[in-house]
């Protein structure tokens, strides 16, 4: 999956921008944003005048929607108890006669999944039902997981990364919604807060200069300075300094000993690597499997096949949070002398995924022509959720044939 992809959804189509009362103004996407678009408008516009035409429909079709997903057995606990949190504080709304603006728009503008405010991308079926990027990605890999096509969870529409595209106008309002500081509890603009909670409130967590040598304390940010004149650690002897730089030391060799092996095998003679394309297949099991598998390519002037798997082939990925890639290299051609070769697979050219390098060692003949299946090492499961969204997973593999 390209970066651009993720990033840039389908694209947004720009469209007419429509007027509510009081000189209020939204612009709204032309096509299927449309209906995520007129449904912010209403909000607006019931804020700036009283008595448009839609405006309890929407009312009491969001409260009716959100009874239903509480309601639901087969929805995950946490929706439940979101939806039905969703659907109290709507009906207390409604019962009072008037709530803020940014309150009916919180309802309005959430997630139809997780039902949270968007906090990135947001996307939209055909039928302008809003998903966040990260719920988006996983009803894509789980209908890959399960064999199924992806659907709205609203309108049960097909969904698709050709499909859907994204709601710029929604982002934006969003952006512009009063959102809390967990630390200092006042509130800001959704797009200033994580600059605010990261730079500039000053009761926002930290930790001592001195961490680096032993220093455990967290605190908030205005009671550092007075920590860091108090701090004892800066007095500690020179045994104790020592012990501590050992630690640190250990770990840095590890990291140091990862790059000298990759510094090494580039200077073998023999080196060659290519884009590969790992593409989606099921088993002929009665229970079929999701596995990956690349067409045949040459390296080294051998041919090679790249297989993968999903959470080691467990029965139902689906069902698991916490999701995995595991690969094989195959070696295809016949040899005459025992092929002795590193590998390692990186993120290809034009994907966003975060692989850490890892390098593997095979020793090929004709009788054990296929490794092991060994982690593809992807930092998490979201990443590996945006493989398996993808149509196909591009990747990089490096060979380094290794001559005695």
């Amino acid at each position: 999956m390209s970066g651009a992809e993720e990033a840039g959804g389908g694209g947004p189509a720009a469209g007419p921008a429509g007027s509510v009362p009081a000189g209020v103004g939204v612009g709204v996407g032309a096509g299927p944003g449309a209906a995520a678009g007129q449904a912010a408008a209403a909000a607006l516009g019931e804020a700036a005048g009283p008595g448009l035409p839609d405006e309890a429909g929407l009312a009491g079709s969001r409260q009716l929607q959100l009874q239903e997903a509480a309601g639901d057995p087969d929805a995950p606990p946490k929706k439940r108890l979101r939806a039905a949190e969703a659907a109290e504080a709507a009906a207390a709304a409604a019962a009072a006669g008037s709530g803020k603006l940014e309150e009916r728009l919180y309802s309005v503008l959430c997630c139809t999944v997780c039902l949270d405010l968007p906090k990135a991308s947001v996307y939209q079926c055909t039928n302008g039902h809003l998903m966040c990027a990260g719920c988006f990605i996983h009803l894509l890999a789980d209908a890959r997981l399960k064999e199924e096509q992806a659907t709205c969870p609203n309108c049960r529409c097909e969904i698709s990364k050709s499909l859907c595209c994204r709601n710029l106008a929604v982002e934006k309002a969003v952006s512009e919604l009063p959102s809390e500081c967990g630390f200092c509890l006042r509130q800001f603009p959704r797009s200033l807060l994580e600059r605010h909670q990261k730079e500039e409130c000053q009761d926002r967590v930290t930790q001592c200069k001195y961490k680096r040598i032993g220093c455990p304390w967290h605190g908030p940010f205005h009671e550092l300075t007075v920590h860091e004149a108090a701090c004892a650690h800066p007095t500690k002897t020179g045994s104790e300094l020592m012990e501590i730089l050992d630690g640190m030391d250990q770990s840095h060799r590890k990291e140091m000993q990862l790059y000298n092996s990759i510094f090494s095998l580039l200077s073998f003679e023999k080196i060659g690597y290519t884009e590969v394309q790992f593409r989606p297949y099921r088993t002929d099991d009665f229970i079929t499997r999701l596995y990956y598998e690349t067409p045949r390519f040459t390296v080294l002037n051998q041919t090679w096949v790249l297989k993968a798997r999903v959470n080691d082939s467990e029965r139902n990925p689906n069902l698991s949070c916490k999701r995995t890639l595991s690969f094989q290299l195959l070696l295809k051609s016949k040899v005459t002398a025992p092929l002795e070769c590193s590998f390692l697979l990186l993120q290809g050219p034009y994907d966003d995924v975060r692989i850490s390098p890892v390098i593997y060692h095979f020793v090929f003949t004709n009788e054990s022509n296929e490794t092991d299946y060994v982690p593809l090492p992807i930092i998490d499961s979201v990443e590996c959720n945006k493989l398996l969204a993808a149509k196909n997973i591009n990747l990089r593999l490096f060979l380094f044939q290794i001559q005695k």
